[in-house]
């Protein structure tokens, strides 16, 4: 057996495109990382459509891919509940929409597999990235909260919100535990807590395509962002920090 991989898809209610994005995924994943021992889990968060009958279609009919399913919503919550029934040496999410190119997948793993990294992100703002199709507005607003989470915490990471990342065994064992966020400042969150406490982070530029059917609520999401970068500044990076240096972190009951 070679090195276990887990590719996790948080998913709410996306019976539209659950199942062509799993396809593409597994013909991808088959192609061009045999070297891993893979599989696809889709972690459904709460959705209401006909989302979790899909995909225990898929389970049953596709040999590698796994569901996992809670009742409340979030996507971090999806990912921790994933992460915490996975046994992978690494442990990758992409958002279903797959708005990054693939092709950047086989670099973060193999960041995390062969050069000692323990997170690898994909970035829509580091040089040499490509974004097709964003608005300005959408543009403008990713910049400006790299800049403020940059100058708060001075992180050597530019782009923390992109949805393709991942993880080494001992960066979801130590940190996501201490990662209270569950929605959309979970990635923030666990990169910062990670980075500031001597967790190796690669950053790699991504081709990356918007999806004009995205269902992400800019101005909301980014209002929550700001207290969580709050909430962080003003003593939870200090407390997390010490939980992490005084004991080994046990996941949280949900």
């Amino acid at each position: 057996m070679g090195v276990r991989l887990d590719v996790v898809l948080p998913v709410l209610n996306e019976e539209r495109g659950l199942a062509a994005s799993v396809g593409v995924l597994e013909a991808f994943l088959s192609r061009h990382m045999d070297s891993y021992d893979w599989r696809i889990v889709i972690a459904d968060n709460g959705s209401t459509d006909a989302t979790p009958d899909i995909c225990r279609e898929l389970t049953d009919k596709r040999e590698r891919v796994e569901f996992v399913r809670l009742e409340r919503r979030g996507r971090g919550r999806a990912l921790k509940l994933a992460w915490a029934e996975s046994e992978a040496d690494i442990l990758a999410y992409m958002d279903l929409d797959l708005s990054t190119d693939l092709v950047a997948l086989p670099v973060l793993v193999d960041a995390i597999a062969s050069e000692g990294y323990d997170i690898a992100i994909g970035s829509r703002l580091k040089r040499g990235a490509e974004v097709i199709g964003r608005s300005a507005r959408r543009e403008v607003i990713s910049r400006c909260y790299s800049l403020i989470f940059r100058v708060m915490f001075l992180t050597g990471f530019l782009d923390a919100q992109c949805g393709f990342k991942a993880l080494s065994r001992r960066a979801v064992t130590d940190v996501v535990p201490l990662v209270r966020d569950t929605g959309w400042f979970f990635d923030t969150e666990l990169l910062i807590l990670a980075e500031k406490n001597g967790y190796r982070v690669k950053e790699t530029p991504v081709k990356w395509t918007d999806d004009p059917d995205s269902r992400v609520k800019i101005v909301s999401t980014a209002l929550e962002d700001l207290k969580g970068l709050l909430r962080l500044r003003f003593g939870g990076l200090r407390k997390a920090s010490r939980a992490l240096s005084s004991r080994a972190p046990t996941w949280p009951a949900e």
